[in-house]
């Protein structure tokens, strides 16, 4: 089952990258910063964000180019995230999957500028009549990816980091396990939860108990995939994993993992894998099957 999973991943990557090489084609633009943008994006990755974007859309029979737009438009917002994260103000990484990141690959204004690059081409992407017909439906995925990207999402939850850090104060404040989980559904967890619900927002009719379904599905996986990165960064092997490791558990910094202990954050990354995986079968059967997949494959995953 796995084995079909990863090929399914990696054939949807491959079409996701085809569109992403076209929109970052050099053209009449700057070389020095389109090569920085690409070195960001074909870097390798997963590239599961993509896969759920475009298999909520087959769940209601949306296939083709459109769903390829909206997934390559997210990876692009994802790829932004990471420049910028890695830069020396904020997680000062030198190794980003295995290579140079963007800012030590080039310098630091040409990552920043890579970065911002790379989030307005996500927009300009999903405004583009080939990505939905319906102008209704490009809208509501602009202003969802938005949400998800922005101040109540990914940033806002990136702020939340630095601050629980102790960035902001002389003194580093506790933080609990509600703290952290809503600190972690915002900075990892919205862009995920946008992808496996980009399908509905695509899909020309789609029940209220489907929504329910998909939404109590990325919440799930955003959970369980924050879980199995806190214990990567404490069990996983850096050469594999492509970053280095434990920084949060040298900073002292609180974690799911340093809260629930190892084998308490094991049993909650089962817990909820089983949960979402029961709930999306009930509602849509085996037709989910290639969405509960994702679930399997992140709590095995090895980076």
């Amino acid at each position: 089952m796995q084995a079909e999973f990863r090929a399914r991943l990696e054939a949807h990557a491959r079409a996701v990258e085809m569109t992403l090489s076209e929109a970052l084609a050099p053209g009449r633009r700057s070389e020095r910063l389109m090569a920085a943008m690409r070195h960001a994006v074909f870097a390798g990755g997963k590239r599961l964000r993509p896969y759920l974007v475009i298999e909520s859309a087959r769940l209601f029979g949306v296939e083709g180019e459109g769903p390829r737009r909206v997934a390559a438009a997210l990876e692009a917002v994802h790829c932004y995230s990471l420049v910028h994260d890695d830069l020396p103000a904020m997680d000062d990484d030198d190794l980003r999957r295995g290579q140079p990141t963007v800012h030590r690959a080039f310098d630091e204004a040409t990552a920043i500028l890579a970065g911002d690059g790379l989030l307005t081409l996500a927009f300009a992407l999903l405004a583009d009549k080939r990505t939905a017909p319906r102008a209704g439906a490009r809208v509501k995925l602009v202003g969802a990816l938005a949400h998800a990207s922005g101040i109540d999402g990914m940033v806002g939850g990136q702020m939340l980091d630095l601050a629980a850090e102790g960035r902001f104060e002389s003194r580093r404040r506790r933080q609990g396990l509600h703290a952290i989980r809503h600190l972690q559904s915002l900075k990892t967890g919205a862009l995920i939860r946008f992808a496996a619900e980009a399908g509905i927002l695509l899909a020309p009719h789609v029940s209220r108990e489907e929504k329910r379904a998909l939404a109590l599905y990325g919440e799930a996986l955003g959970f369980a995939f924050q879980i199995r990165d806190d214990l990567l960064d404490i069990e996983g092997e850096a050469a594999i994993v492509g970053k280095a490791l434990a920084k949060d558990h040298q900073a002292g910094k609180a974690t799911l993992v340093s809260l629930m202990g190892v084998e308490g954050a094991r049993a909650e990354l089962s817990r909820v894998t089983d949960g979402a995986i029961a709930a999306l079968d009930e509602v849509f059967g085996a037709r989910a099957g290639a969405l509960a997949d994702v679930l399997v494959f992140n709590r095995n995953r090895d980076k």
